[in-house]
């Protein structure tokens, strides 16, 4: 595995944006959040333990999870929360720890909202968050998830508060601003991680 970069941020900070932008550049990215679905997929051991444990409301007539369903269960109890964590992160790490491996480009990044709360973490070799304003969260998951004020609020609390999360980056992207001054800091920190994996090859 070459060099690798964590980027996190909370809920509605823009990782995709992010994200999106060093895929353009031929980066491989792997998410967590994708690798997450990989790991409840119908006839997989972690969706069956899901379903048993929370009953079949949480599957959709297809067979399929829920993921709103599950979302309202675990948000609404810190203790299912956690059961569902200690299920799944073993498996999704696993997993990340896969597609980073069988990435070909010159650095990966792992794009995961809970890089710093889980042991993706010690995957990463730099952690880069992405940060907006607390009320800008709120307003854009508002918008993009039709969640309800306080259905995002409970997300958020249950996340890394932002300050702490802001004290362990190695590089913080202000994401409130345009997206063309977005542009112009994913081109300048490609060449600076590009740079740090030809310096880690030579080695």
């Amino acid at each position: 595995m070459g060099l690798v970069i964590g980027i996190t941020g909370g809920i509605g900070s823009g990782k995709s944006a992010v994200t999106r932008r060093f895929e353009q550049k031929g980066i491989a990215v792997v998410d967590a959040d994708l690798a997450a679905r990989v790991v409840v997929e119908p006839g997989g051991p972690a969706l069956a333990a899901i379903a048993d444990h929370f009953g079949d409301d949480i599957l959709q007539a297809d067979g399929s999870l829920d993921r709103a369903a599950l979302r309202q269960k675990v948000f609404a109890d810190d203790s299912e929360r956690r059961w569902l964590e200690q299920l799944t992160h073993p498996l999704i790490g696993q997993e990340i720890a896969d597609q980073l491996r069988a990435a070909t480009s010159p650095y990966a990044i792992l794009a995961s909202p809970l890089l710093l709360e889980t042991s993706q973490r010690q995957l990463a070799d730099l952690v880069v968050v992405v940060d907006v304003p607390e009320e800008v969260q709120l307003q854009r998951t508002m918008a993009r998830d039709d969640n309800d004020e306080a259905q995002v609020r409970r997300i958020m609390a249950a996340q890394m508060q932002r300050q702490e999360r802001l004290e362990q980056a190695d590089i913080v992207i202000d994401n409130s601003r345009s997206l063309a001054e977005l542009d112009l800091v994913v081109t300048e920190l490609h060449k600076e991680f590009l740079a740090r994996a030809e310096l880690g090859a030579s080695q």
